[in-house]
């Protein structure tokens, strides 16, 4: 089954074609970054308009990269939630009116499923059951996974996510758009343990999270320091340990109290190089997708909504985007592939 993946959550306009015999054949990915950039975020309006216009013209480009047509697809996938409504329209507009022209079955792909699931797009694929972290700009927690649709969340964010508190730190420190990976390589040029940030809420039981304090905590520290350039890159590497030891600590406690030994790593965070080599250290089987499917990508979409029309998945030609879904109200797939 070859299947058109296409992600428009937020402001990245991504398209893949996964096939499930062959696996991903290609992907292609637009990123809003200099368009946004000027404002300090992104801005819902022009992000559904730049990809009315960037997603067909992806789309074509990447059927000709593999001399394929719109015939050549048995299916569609695209994001239907959570995200930004204007922006999930497009996508789902497109999709689902191509398939009702090509007449082939549509699915609409939950956000943090395909992000979940992009670690399935590596050689060897993680096997269920496992615990995983989603950790994004909009999203952190913890997850088991027992089977495809079938998740059960053991903890989340109670405030701010981890990407968001990276991005909104970012902007405290004025460190430009996007903040959290312009944080993250100021952090690498700070040094360790002149500042000490309380790791939030890994002195209780529990594995929800809280990272709306370190902004704060972080913001009193610069006031206080004598604003150096130094004295910034401290401050952020400070912030860094602080995130990524919450974040080591809670999925620690996860594997234990769930009783397992593999931990799926999912989500734009997920790139960032310190909580790769903090997790990759613990005493458990750890997978990550590649950088590039970290953040939005059209392959995770195109691959978790070929494995449910691989399962017989079928819904009915309405273009209805959820931009709020809760991620344990989906549907388990007793089969994949």
């Amino acid at each position: 089954m070859l299947v058109l993946g296409i992600e428009s959550s937020c402001d990245e306009s991504g398209v893949a074609l996964y096939d499930t015999d062959k696996g991903l054949l290609a992907h292609s990915l637009y990123s809003q970054i200099e368009l946004h950039a000027e404002y300090g975020g992104v801005v819902p309006e022009l992000a559904s308009r730049d990809h009315i216009k960037k997603i067909t013209p992806l789309i074509k480009e990447l059927l000709a990269s593999q001399n394929l047509q719109l015939s050549d697809l048995d299916g569609i996938a695209y994001t239907a939630g959570p995200g930004l409504i204007g922006a999930l329209l497009v996508g789902a507009s497109i999709g689902r009116s191509l398939a009702l022209g090509l007449n082939i079955p549509a699915v609409g792909v939950h956000h943090m499923e395909g992000h979940l699931l992009a670690p399935m797009l590596e050689d060897p694929q993680p096997t269920p059951p496992f615990i995983a972290l989603l950790v994004s700009g909009g999203h952190t927690m913890l997850v088991e996974v027992k089977s495809l649709g079938n998740y059960q969340i053991l903890g989340e964010s109670l405030d701010d996510a981890a990407g968001e508190a990276f991005d909104k730190t970012a902007k405290l420190l004025d460190l430009g758009y996007p903040g959290g990976p312009v944080l993250a390589a100021l952090a690498e040029k700070g040094e360790s343990g002149v500042y000490t940030f309380p790791r939030p809420m890994t002195d209780r039981p529990g594995l929800d999270f809280s990272f709306s304090g370190l902004k704060t905590f972080t913001l009193t520290t610069w006031q206080k320091s004598a604003q150096t350039d130094q004295d910034k890159a401290n401050i952020a590497r400070a912030f860094q340990d602080a995130v990524v030891d919450t974040l080591f600590i809670k999925c620690k406690r996860a594997l234990q109290q769930s009783n397992c030994n593999t931990l799926v790593i999912a989500g734009g965070v997920g790139a960032n190089k310190q909580l790769r080599n903090k997790l990759a250290a613990l005493d458990a089987k750890v997978s990550f997708p590649r950088l590039e499917f970290c953040t939005d990508n059209g392959a995770m979409i195109a691959y978790a909504g070929a494995m449910r029309l691989l399962a017989g998945a079928a819904e009915a030609p309405v273009i209805k985007p959820c931009p709020r879904w809760p991620i344990d109200e989906l549907s388990a797939v007793e089969e994949v592939g």
